[in-house]
């Protein structure tokens, strides 16, 4: 780890492992099963398009967090996550305090793994729960049980990870409020510092979605999931867990600290970002980057590619890039920024980032949303401004009157 230049913007890392042992049912990410034997060429090209990054710069850029997103990174071998590491330490300035996270299905996790990757450095590991119950995990095309949670928890705990999350998912077809409470309470019985809760969203294209159209499941039922919601943040809030974004909660340290999700909260308050890897999404010095899909592709191009013809913060693998407009970037500020349950978007930030009040930009938008009571204007520790308790349960609605 190295020092950070004072004045230099701290800058999140995200990382695309896009195989799977099996693709779930309802998945619409960008995600490979059964391509297993492709890792070493594509961590070699996710190496070379890091080092592309790091090097593109006149000064290192400096990094808070770094994340392993997928897909499945658990599949990983332990000495193609040591490489990965390695290259980013060699090109990039990290935080004393940088939190590294792989997400993991349970399915694929044993002792030696997670022994092996904290001994890398990785100091949170975030398990694919989603259900406590075999049959939902298997309306999912999960590959793990509830059992291989409990372990992998376990054997996380005995490695020496303090920082554990769990995903899990609501809203399902035939799931019962009492399904729900049920995988609710065991999931906080393994004691985590955070969890994601999803309700669960299909896409057309996705298996699940075609089960549905075809009569084969039931539909699903957005009254049943928001009372999901709001069972979810009473067991939660009882259980000692904050709720700090519309989706996450997190528990206390012993030092006072909430375990919030330092990368998310990244995207949440509208700070740059690197995205490296098939299909990762990047938002640097107001540009936003998407790389190509297919791993083929992403080896191809990373391959193949020559220095000089690319000006950061694209590179060899991107497909698409867009200077994003200043309006555009206060309508995101918004949207990502009300998703802070607690936190929300503060007056004096936007007027600082933006040369620009919320109420000169959005006042009509704003008035109206508060006599709807869907926004309120708190003073805690400033002025600023979130959605209510019933603006969380619509919150789409109200992200969608600033984009």
């Amino acid at each position: 780890m190295n020092d950070i230049l004072p004045g230099m913007e701290l800058t999140s890392l995200y990382l695309h492992i896009p195989f799977c042992k099996q693709r779930c049912a309802y998945c619409d990410f960008n995600t490979y099963a059964g391509l297993e034997s492709m890792i070493p060429e594509y961590v070699a090209a996710l190496c070379c398009e890091v080092e592309w990054s790091g090097f593109s710069t006149a000064e290192k850029i400096p990094v808070h967090t770094i994340y392993f997103g997928g897909g499945t990174p658990s599949l990983l071998p332990l000495g193609d996550v040591g490489k990965i590491l390695q290259m980013i330490k060699d090109v990039f300035v990290l935080h004393l305090d940088c939190e590294i996270t792989l997400e993991a299905n349970p399915g694929t996790l044993s002792r030696e793994y997670l022994h092996g990757i904290r001994g890398l450095g990785i100091n949170r590991l975030s398990i694919g729960m989603q259900s406590a119950h075999t049959s939902e995990l298997y309306l999912l095309g999960r590959i793990h049980t509830y059992y291989d949670v409990i372990n992998s928890v376990k054997w996380a705990r005995s490695a020496g990870f303090e920082n554990v999350n769990l995903d899990l998912i609501y809203g399902l077809p035939g799931q019962t409020l009492d399904d729900w409470q049920r995988s609710l309470e065991l999931a906080i019985g393994l004691f985590p510092e955070h969890f994601s809760l999803y309700a669960l969203t299909l896409e057309e294209d996705v298996m699940m979605e075609r089960w549905i159209q075809h009569g084969l499941l039931d539909g699903q039922d957005a009254d049943l999931a928001a009372d999901m919601y709001e069972l979810a943040e009473t067991k939660l809030k009882f259980a000692g867990y904050r709720s700090y974004e519309i989706s996450n909660w997190a528990r206390y340290d012993g030092a006072g600290q909430l375990r919030a999700c330092q990368h998310n909260l990244q995207y949440w308050r509208g700070k740059p970002y690197l995205g490296v890897g098939a299909g990762a999404h990047g938002f640097m010095n107001h540009i936003r980057t998407v790389n190509v899909l297919r791993p083929q592709d992403y080896i191809k191009l990373m391959r193949e590619s020559q220095p000089g013809k690319f000006t950061f913060p694209v590179t060899p693998a991107t497909m698409e890039y867009k200077a994003v407009s200043r309006s555009e970037e206060m309508g995101e500020y918004m949207m990502m920024g009300l998703r802070l349950t607690q936190e929300g978007v503060a007056e004096t930030d936007f007027l600082e980032r933006f040369g620009l009040s919320l109420e000169n930009k959005y006042g009509n938008k704003i008035e109206r949303l508060i006599k709807l009571e869907l926004l309120e204007w708190v003073n805690r520790p400033t002025r600023r401004l979130r959605l209510t308790k019933r603006g969380r349960l619509l919150g789409n609605q109200v992200f969608l009157e600033f984009i």
